[in-house]
């Protein structure tokens, strides 16, 4: 008997369910201006952020970047499964990820797993994960949105193509000894090739527990 062909469509739908029965809730992720470096635009309901040309006078609290161009979402997480995506369509450079309470944010940062931070990112038309030492993504094509999904229970941190529904990387071994916030950087503006802003995405998938 003929094998029945697999199309491009059933294997989109096959990773859209794998990735469903792994999520545990859909996280309304909004930024938090507390913690905005400030030469960063923040929209008013806190879903876009770029880079703006003028430092804004910004107390300089213990929260806030002060010289890497950084946020952190509002909401941080100790425990359970979330999942949650950003636009980063438009953009040449642009950091993504999530990020220990404790983290240094202030003066230069070192990314990676021993600064508490489990981040890709895209430089010069290349996509690394920041891991210790970092590692070189090899992709299906150009991303336009990234999907962030964390599970405190496995110790994982992963990230994939909101698109076309692949893992591009997981970091294992995540401790989850402190809060976890999601952490975004536009990057610098790159002569005006980066000045599109990084856009948390509605997420329209209803996880399956």
């Amino acid at each position: 008997m003929e094998k029945p062909k697999i199309t491009q469509e059933d294997t989109l739908e096959t990773r859209m369910d794998e990735l469903q029965r792994r999520l545990c809730e859909l996280v309304d992720v909004t930024l938090d201006p507390d913690t905005a470096q400030p030469y960063l635009i923040l929209s008013a309901d806190g879903k876009q952020v770029k880079r703006g040309d003028t430092q804004h006078n910004l107390s300089d609290t213990p929260k806030r970047f002060n010289e890497v161009v950084s946020v952190l979402g509002r909401e941080g997480f100790s425990s359970g499964k979330f999942y949650y995506e950003v636009q980063v369509k438009g953009k040449s450079r642009w950091t993504i990820g999530v990020a220990r309470e404790s983290i240094n944010r202030k003066g230069k940062i070192n990314l990676g797993p021993k600064y508490g931070y489990w981040t890709i990112w895209l430089r010069d038309g290349i996509y690394e994960a920041q891991n210790n030492p970092s590692v070189p993504l090899s992709l299906k094509g150009k991303l336009q949105r990234v999907g962030v999904f964390v599970d405190s229970y496995a110790g994982l941190v992963s990230f994939y193509d909101a698109d076309r529904w692949y893992n591009i990387y997981s970091f294992a071994n995540v401790p989850f000894t402190e809060k976890i916030y999601p952490y975004f950087s536009p990057s610098t503006n790159d002569g005006g090739k980066n000045s599109a802003p990084l856009v948390i995405s509605p997420v329209h998938i209803c996880p399956i527990n």
